[in-house]
């Protein structure tokens, strides 16, 4: 594998976990909102990773020896949590029912924190795996002179 493709593959990290962080950063904002504009409250959302092919240019297609793909990340989907909401005895809050129970979203902070380490953790590792990429080109620059 050259640099450019090692490059490529951890910037494919990179924007993934990014999504990530983001969609995790909205859950916890969005921890007890009880009224969305689609009605209801907010739904927990999370990113869908799939493994797929390492893109190439046309160029590279034609002037390079086929071999094993080298697999990238994307994020294919956004799944949103189904899951039943939250019900608390809050009579004079204005989204109570007329039972007063008012619907609070299904999010775990200790989960969506636990996620956010893990998720800034892997950026971080795709963060490294680009300057030891980028100082490997740089070593092999040196070698040359």
């Amino acid at each position: 594998m050259d640099f450019s493709k090692a490059m490529r593959v951890s910037s494919s990290g990179l924007t993934a976990q990014r999504m990530r962080m983001n969609t995790i950063s909205s859950n916890i904002a969005n921890i007890n909102t009880t009224r969305t504009p689609e009605g209801g409250p907010y739904r927990r959302k999370d990113v869908i990773f799939e493994s797929m092919p390492e893109q190439r240019s046309f160029g590279e297609v034609l002037s390079t020896t086929p071999q094993t793909e080298v697999q990238r990340v994307q994020v294919t989907d956004v799944h949103v949590d189904r899951k039943a909401p939250i019900l608390k005895y809050e009579p004079n809050h204005p989204d109570a029912d007329p039972n007063g129970y008012v619907a609070y979203p299904n999010i775990n902070l200790m989960e969506e924190m636990t996620n956010m380490i893990q998720a800034t953790r892997a950026y971080e590792a795709n963060v490294s795996a680009m300057q030891a990429t980028k100082d490997m080109a740089m070593s092999a620059l040196n070698i040359g002179r």
